[in-house]
């Protein structure tokens, strides 16, 4: 099938506030609250014919940044900026595929936002939120889910000047043959201050909300079998935490799997080197080195890519994560010794299905992990979920159903929208839609058959703020 063209109209911003029900520790930050981005945008062909689509993504502060003179606010103000360079980057009104509208700017948006401070991560983030809208205008538009649409290559990806080194590689052929599984499994992040145990939760800090306040809750409520576990810099902490985490896990007679989440914490790869051989050499430890699968970002991103990581890598498998600003750096990575990277929906689709399939072409010991920067219900994890799935993950990082309460504050008629328009994906037995993990798996029935991006319902529009974007002008040094 040819990919189509078209141009982009009518692109709109729009936010609403998130509070978290428990707080969320990962790296340098303890998050809150955050606002959650929207798109909304329309789509017309040259004969005419038009849709419309639409995205959401929380904006997490300190984690696409993480230089700690700037607050929270700059954060948003960051990530607001970089949608608005996107919106007027897009909108030019020129015909492309779904593909060559990233393709064409990309380049373009990276150094417009180096100009205005902000790094690659940064000035993703706006391209990758407006991508997965122009994505769900296209399988409206042409009556056909993602997952079909992908194989079939109607967003017109090819390798450019982007991934120079995928030109020798069928894609073509490998997009053909993706083919998702209905079921995914949710590896549970445990954050640096989730309560563990439930003897070990006081009754004065219980939520009492109906949902999993601890690990041993969680694991008892969803039935879970991945983990991704949170580190933080310190070997003794870190140990500590670890056993402590470790004698919760160790008490399933079945086997589980895990991740470890270095969250730029460690200055090199020696450091790391000691926690992993430290962990090693704790008798305590021994099941849960035994299931630790890779270790992600472990290196500040201005190290990471510096020097060899083989020594290491050798021992166990190491991903990038942050570091992951740009379609150049898998190949660099993998050249240092690192042997996978991250999937976010955050970070742009196209960026995840490139590597990918630079995951197939490269062979043994390459791939791609799928990873969540608490996407919320709705739109955010629901477009996350059929991504990885159509790039055939059979687990993914699952976060924000355990930090947030469903959909928090959405109007009442949104969420129930959501649920019905979803049933398998949603709980409802608590008289709000939660998404529903059932024996350590989430079903993606609905979100596959969907003939869209994902999504049959939208967010109340009219409920939601017109992005704000005073604060990005202070940022920026310019009038809005």
């Amino acid at each position: 099938m040819s990919a189509p063209s078209f141009r982009l109209c009518d692109i709109e911003l729009y936010e609403r506030p998130v509070e978290l029900r428990l707080p969320f520790r990962f790296g340098v930050v303890t998050l809150r609250a955050a606002p959650q981005a929207f798109v909304r945008l329309r789509i017309e062909t040259p004969d005419g014919r038009s849709a419309e689509g639409m995205a959401a993504e929380l904006m997490v502060p300190k984690w696409f940044d993480k230089n700690p003179d700037l607050s929270n606010e700059q954060n948003f103000a960051q990530l607001r900026l970089s949608l608005r360079h996107a919106v007027d980057a897009y909108g030019d009104k020129a015909l492309h595929s779904a593909f060559g509208h990233s393709a064409a700017h990309h380049r373009a948006l990276v150094d417009q936002g180096a100009g205005r401070g902000l790094n690659p991560l940064v000035a993703s983030y706006g391209p990758a939120l407006l991508d997965r809208a122009v994505i769900d205008a296209l399988c409206r538009l042409s009556n056909q889910p993602f997952a079909p649409a992908l194989r079939r290559n109607l967003f017109g990806i090819e390798a450019t000047a982007l991934t120079p080194d995928l030109a020798g590689f069928d894609l073509a052929a490998y997009l053909g043959e993706l083919t998702p599984a209905r079921r995914i499994a949710a590896r549970h992040t445990v954050g640096m201050l989730d309560p563990l145990t439930e003897a070990g939760l006081v009754a004065a800090d219980r939520l009492n909300d109906g949902l999993p306040e601890t690990l041993e809750g969680a694991i008892h409520r969803y039935g879970l079998r991945w983990f991704k576990l949170k580190v933080g810099g310190d070997i003794a902490a870190d140990l500590a935490r670890l056993k402590a985490i470790a004698a919760v896990l160790d008490k399933a007679p079945e086997p589980y799997r895990a991740s470890l989440d270095g969250n730029e914490q460690y200055d090199d790869a020696e450091g790391i080197a000691a926690l992993w051989r430290a962990m090693r050499a704790e008798p305590d430890l021994r099941r849960l080195c035994a299931s630790i699968q890779y270790i992600e970002q472990p290196i500040k991103r201005v190290a990471a890519l510096d020097k060899p990581v083989a020594a290491l890598a050798g021992e166990i498998p190491l991903i990038v994560d942050e570091s992951d600003a740009d379609y150049d750096v898998f190949p660099r990575a993998r050249r240092l010794g690192y042997g996978g990277i991250s999937s976010k929906t955050c970070k742009g689709v196209y960026r995840a299905i490139l590597n990918a399939a630079r995951a197939q072409y490269w062979g043994e010991g390459c791939f791609v992990t799928g990873e969540d920067l608490t996407c919320q219900a709705g739109l955010s994890v629901q477009q996350d979920l059929a991504l990885v799935a159509a790039l055939g993950l059979y687990h993914v990082e699952r976060n924000g159903h355990h930090y947030v309460d469903g959909f928090g504050a959405a109007p009442q008629a949104e969420q129930a929208a959501f649920a019905t328009a979803h049933p398998d994906l949603y709980d409802t037995s608590s008289g709000r839609p939660r998404l529903r993990i059932a024996g350590g798996d989430i079903a993606l029935g609905s979100l596959l058959d969907a003939p869209n991006f994902a999504s049959n319902a939208a967010p109340d529009w009219a409920s939601l703020a017109a992005m704000n974007f005073t604060a990005t002008a202070v940022l920026e040094g310019s009038t809005p």
